[in-house]
């Protein structure tokens, strides 16, 4: 768990993300309350619970990459899901509490990273053996397996072919209709039979360096507690677990609608114990979703906040709005961030040998076409760039591999050129912008 402070939190999103300050740092509080609650005594921590938020703004301002970057930097188990994928209990569709289930798998998925990495030198070590032991056999003398040990060490053997007995991870997977809460889902055989299944192996031919990686991963899960990586996965899950519903706006029933909307409203009354805090049974034990962070998002074009149920809303007390991009924002974005869109294309360029680069007014002309855009047709935030960047590298990027060594400079005048008319053109900018 990191114990950035929020000043530092705000300052690391910064690299990312360009403007919405208030929004980043209410992210940047809510993540320092949790390591503030893991400070205090074991019976006060209990009845601290988190401070959801609720993040109001148009799409394509940040809202999802402020959440995805929070949970990078805390290293926290952290789920995307769009709220429109869940229906009520008893409509076709998906429970809200397949949300925990899956965030206790990328816990799970995490601790296993991390206690590989404290076992990597002896699993390293038991793979190298396995190695030499499909090179010379395991009877060879220890003259045999010294020599070859140094001559793998060196990467002499890097390329030679190589037989090895590899777990069989390719088990047999079906569908089943009648899974708990009425979740339909993929089964693996080996989730059903255990062991039985988990212990087959099957003889792979590689090469001695492709062999590696999965030999270590093997060595290094044989040496740690399987169950100990499930028990601190929940604890991670209950107590650094972040969940990002995004459209939360679309399931607020609006009036005089009937048929889906009824089904809409009952995913938010479904939420409503998940958020607040209840015990969610999974088939590695039951976790409780009390202290898991949740940030809601929703544009709100059609909807507005006060349409969710006033239960809901009093679950989600910390309200943020995010603003519309400007033109100033637009050109930070292109320029400014850690891996800009200008530092993107130009690496992307040069891995054909092409050296690309953008001139100062060429900058001002993207960010301005893209406002143009964004406010005559739709407002989809800072992906409006991405169109317009492709659409004036379009030519660039399919000639690239003739132009390898030449230099190639955008200034305004190829941005007017290539997209300045259907900029100006509303119909046509609906269409192709």
């Amino acid at each position: 768990m990191s114990n950035f402070s929020p000043r530092e939190i705000v300052s690391e999103l910064d690299r990312h993300i360009v403007g919405q300050h208030d929004a980043k740092r209410a992210v940047a509080i809510a993540l320092r309350n949790r390591w503030r609650r893991l400070q205090l005594d074991e019976t006060l921590r209990e009845e601290v619970m988190p401070k959801n938020i609720l993040m109001i703004g148009p799409t394509g301002v940040g809202k999802t990459e402020i959440s995805r970057r929070l949970a990078k930097l805390a290293n926290a188990p952290f789920l995307k899901v769009e709220a429109t994928k869940f229906t009520e209990v008893g409509y076709v569709g998906r429970d809200v509490e397949q949300i925990v289930r899956d965030l206790v798998d990328i816990g799970i998925a995490l601790v296993k990273v991390e206690k590989r990495k404290e076992v990597q030198a002896k699993a390293h070590l038991a793979a190298e053996q396995r190695v030499l032991n499909a090179l010379v056999g395991a009877t060879a003398s220890p003259a045999t397996r010294d020599n070859f040990q140094k001559k793998l060490r060196a990467g002499e053997l890097d390329d030679k072919e190589i037989e090895v007995e590899m777990k069989d991870t390719s088990a047999p997977t079906f569908e089943l209709p009648g899974m708990p809460q009425g979740q339909m889902g993929v089964v693996s055989i080996g989730d059903i039979f255990g062991k039985a299944f988990s212990g087959r192996t099957k003889t792979k031919r590689t090469t001695v360096k492709d062999s590696y990686d999965q030999l270590i991963q093997e060595e290094a899960d044989n040496l740690i507690d399987q169950e100990a990586i499930v028990s601190e996965a929940i604890r991670q899950v209950e107590n650094n677990g972040i969940v990002f519903l995004d459209e939360i706006d679309k399931i607020c029933a609006r009036d005089g609608r009937a048929g889906a909307d009824v089904s809409r409203e009952g995913v938010q009354r479904d939420l409503l114990p998940l958020i607040e805090g209840t015990t969610v049974s999974t088939k590695h034990g039951a976790v409780k979703t009390d202290h898991i962070l949740f940030i809601a998002s929703g544009a709100f074009h059609v909807a507005k906040p006060s349409d969710l149920l006033p239960e809901l809303q009093g679950r989600l007390p910390i309200r943020v709005e995010l603003q519309a991009l400007t033109q100033d924002d637009f050109r930070r974005i292109l320029t400014d961030t850690e891996a800009s869109l200008i530092k993107q294309y130009v690496a992307l360029m040069g891995t054909e040998d092409l050296t690309l680069s953008f001139t100062p007014d060429a900058i001002d002309a993207i960010a301005s076409i893209a406002v143009q855009v964004n406010s005559t047709v739709e407002n989809i935030g800072a992906r409006r760039l991405q169109t317009v960047m492709e659409r004036i590298l379009d030519d660039i990027s399919f000639t690239a591999p003739d132009k390898g060594g030449e230099s190639v400079t955008i200034d305004a005048a190829y941005v007017q050129r290539t997209v300045g008319d259907l900029a100006r053109n509303a119909d046509l900018s609906r269409f192709i912008l």
